[in-house]
């Protein structure tokens, strides 16, 4: 009989988008084949403890307080035991391997900083586990928006006009700050952290006095801080599946219920529109979505990634708005709609994504490490 895949289902993170991946991540394990796969589901804490025994998805649910959590380590070096639980015993902490220490390939189910920027990554490139997504590089740029749009940018990629601000220039120079907005990017325009997601901080200024309070707020989830352009625009999206010849989804739009499609408007009220397909041309879906592929390669994304545009509402010009390398992961999310529209469904898409992680580490570890 073929052993099962022991999958590492990493959820919950030091960010302010946790709630939203114990959501993805209950899906995906509702969603994984218990034939194929064996789950190991490796909770974090807001505060960053890592915990494994028990019923992690419960514990970050009803908040349990560290007294009552068996906190857990990823080793960063490679090895069978790279899984480890950490107890405190009558000589200090000691550790005991877990019976399911040894990871076959992990999901990092996680949104936003300490997650989907790259540092998780890291420390499985350290650990040598193989992993779905984005390596470390293509996590880190597209996590920071700045960033991202100054490589959008280099490749000819149309994108809005933009300033970056750090959060010191916020505090100690608001007025000179507020000029330079309103003279570079003026009136209606969006203020976002640079480094976050599921529109967690973002702002639509109309004034100035609102553009004050949306800098305030941003300066509180991030040290970087974008002022956009606010264009008439749908937001359509295109998901991504793949390693070096990746596949573009049909584009799907979002049709927010609110002014902009905010926090409230993705998770909270439950009146916004999903459109699958997107009520554009053919010519224009196949352009959106060659541009998607484009971007996803530019970048070198690997595994995933939902690719987002505005489209001017009065002709078939279009922006590239962000990459999102870990999108939402729900069952009822853009990115796995998108491919069910396409004709993948849920889970066929995580067994995807399990195949392109070990398909991915495979070639990596082709490379030499040492020149003698």
């Amino acid at each position: 009989m073929k052993r099962k895949l022991r999958v590492g289902i990493i959820l919950g993170g030091r960010s302010g988008e946790h709630e939203i991946s114990l959501r993805s991540a209950r899906s995906v394990i509702d969603a994984l084949d218990t034939e194929q796969y064996e789950i190991v589901p490796i909770g974090i804490t807001k505060e960053g403890r890592w915990v494994t025994s028990g019923d992690p998805m419960r514990m970050l649910e009803t908040g349990l307080t560290h007294a009552e959590m068996v906190p857990a380590a990823l080793l960063a070096e490679p090895r069978q035991d790279t899984l480890i639980e950490l107890a405190a015993g009558g000589a200090g902490v000691r550790a005991s391997v877990l019976q399911s220490g040894a990871l076959d390939v992990v999901f990092p189910v996680l949104h936003g900083p300490y997650g989907e920027d790259g540092t998780v990554q890291g420390l499985l490139e350290l650990a040598n586990v193989p992993y779905v997504g984005a390596g470390v590089m293509a996590s880190a740029v597209i996590m920071d928006k700045a960033i991202a749009k100054d490589l959008f940018k280099a490749h000819g990629f149309p994108i809005v006009k933009h300033l970056v601000f750090k959060r010191k220039q916020w505090l100690t120079a608001p007025e000179s700050v507020m000029d330079m907005a309103e003279k570079s990017v003026g009136y209606d325009c969006f203020v976002k952290p640079a480094s976050l997601g599921s529109s967690v901080g973002i702002t639509k200024a109309h004034d100035r006095d609102e553009l004050r309070q949306a800098l305030a707020l941003a300066a509180e989830y991030d040290r970087k801080i974008i002022v956009e352009e606010a264009v008439d625009a749908r937001e359509i999206e295109v998901a991504v599946l793949g390693n070096d010849e990746p596949l573009a989804s049909v584009p799907g739009e979002i049709i927010p219920c609110r002014e902009f499609y905010d926090y409230e408007a993705k998770y909270i009220e439950d009146r916004s529109e999903l459109l699958i397909p997107a009520h554009i041309s053919s010519a224009l879906s196949a352009r959106m979505r060659e541009v998607a592929v484009e971007a996803y390669k530019a970048v070198d994304c690997a595994g995933l990634g939902r690719v987002d545009f505005l489209l001017a509402r009065d002709s078939d010009d279009f922006y590239l708005n962000e990459i999102n390398t870990l999108p939402g992961f729900t069952s009822i999310s853009m990115y796995p709609k998108l491919w069910e529209a396409t004709g993948i469904t849920y889970s066929e898409l995580i067994d995807r994504l399990i195949d392109l992680a070990l398909e991915r580490h495979e070639d990596k570890n082709r490379s030499r490490t040492s020149y003698t």
